[in-house]
């Protein structure tokens, strides 16, 4: 069975950025991206409604790695750390398979400067090879292109195509799962 012990927050570096704990200060920020239609258009999740629940929803992702249930970065560029300008983790970790769900959002300002695909590159690094994980899944959206194009280039494959499993603001959406399977296994 899978265990995630990290006793302090693994903070994450790549070429530009830093990938870092979420902190109470990121709160505005991420209620900016949670309800904003470009960033959320493919994000099938309820809007936050105010500030304080985006500050329980931060306090929850910092419970959730205290639990090993998540591990959620806030991506930041390496010059401006404590400016929040996406999102990246591991959510709905099944520890008896070995497997985590990993989802991303970032602010459209920093659209297409491969800042996704580089912080993409080092958080499956670090699922295979510090967390252990077999596998690593993405559940997307099937209009959202941008996604799918970054996961292929990735080496994540087309697990399935579901048909109308998902209830989101009165209608069934289709969704499709994308697997990456750890090399080293």
């Amino acid at each position: 069975m899978l265990t995630l012990n990290f006793t302090k927050f693994p903070i994450l570096e790549t070429e530009r950025l830093i990938l870092r704990e979420h902190h109470l200060s990121d709160a505005e920020t991420l209620f900016a991206m949670r309800t904003n239609e470009t960033v959320m258009k493919y994000i099938d999740r309820e809007r936050p409604k105010d500030l304080l629940e985006i500050k329980t929803f931060i306090t929850t992702f910092n419970d959730g790695f205290e639990n090993g249930d998540n591990l959620a970065w806030v991506i930041a560029l390496k010059e401006n750390p404590n400016h929040m300008i996406g999102s990246i983790g591991y959510w709905r970790t099944d520890f008896a398979n070995h497997r985590a769900e990993i989802g991303y959002m970032l602010h459209p300002d920093y659209w297409r400067k491969g800042i996704i695909s580089e912080a993409l590159k080092r958080t499956i690094d670090f699922g295979f090879r510090d967390m252990n994980l077999h596998t690593i899944k993405a559940n997307i959206n099937v209009e959202n292109n941008a996604s799918r194009k970054m996961l292929i280039k990735h080496g994540f494959v087309k697990e399935a195509h579901f048909k109308q499993d998902f209830y989101f603001r009165g209608q069934f959406l289709d969704s499709e799962i994308y697997g990456l399977l750890n090399p080293n296994h």
